[in-house]
């Protein structure tokens, strides 16, 4: 897997959710040290049991009465699907006199399961006074989830999709920001057509330790 990543230039996070501590430090001995979990508390407890060198990424929703928990001490969230969210990470990053990086996540899926912003929404936003207000937090690019489907042109266009909105923001919003550079997208079953797409962070858990 790692071979098939490392062409595209692109950061595999692995996904530890549910797995224990020896199976996450068999992956840390191999020398992966991007991890990633669901779930916030999950996330604050392994980040303390695990050697202080890992680099721990929240990829799935968050509350905003959560978000004090982890603030500072998670490389990136990236899943901010709304302005509220981000606006409660701005507040608490400021507290700690921190600045927390974060994507911006999109829907791309034909999913009501499925959140994040619309291309509409997330230009009205980004495109706000409130947004220029926030001091605290760093958008670093875009996340999506793709349809559970098995129909791969499908896949392929909401990927696609994404990379299309991640240029536009970066014109548009971050053309001098060197760090707006990320787009998290692509998961064990999709991966691949994510990484043709773009993807710079590929999140993947059952292919590594099944």
């Amino acid at each position: 897997m790692l071979n098939c990543i490392a062409p595209f230039g692109a950061k595999l996070i692995v996904v530890s959710k549910f797995r224990s501590f020896e199976e996450i430090e068999m992956v840390r001995l191999w020398g992966q040290k991007l991890f990633g979990e669901n779930r916030v508390q999950s996330l604050i407890a392994k980040k303390e049991e695990h050697s202080k060198e890992l680099s721990w990424h929240l990829i799935g929703s968050l509350q905003k009465n959560k978000v004090k928990s982890i603030i500072p001490g998670i490389d990136l969230i990236h899943s901010i699907d709304s302005f509220s969210l981000l606006q409660e990470i701005n507040k608490q990053a400021e507290k700690k006199n921190h600045v927390q990086s974060c994507l911006l996540q999109i829907k791309i899926a034909q999913e009501n399961t499925k959140h994040g912003f619309s291309s509409v929404d997330v230009h009205s936003f980004l495109s706000s006074s409130e947004f220029e207000s926030l001091k605290n937090i760093q958008v670093e690019g875009v996340m999506g989830m793709a349809t559970n489907t098995d129909d791969k042109v499908q896949i392929r266009l909401e990927f696609k999709q994404l990379r299309k909105i991640y240029e536009e923001l970066k014109l548009h919003y971050f053309a001098d920001k060197i760090y707006f550079k990320e787009i998290s997208a692509g998961m064990s079953d999709d991966y691949l057509i994510a990484l043709d797409e773009g993807s710079t962070f590929v999140r993947i858990g059952s292919l590594i330790f099944n």
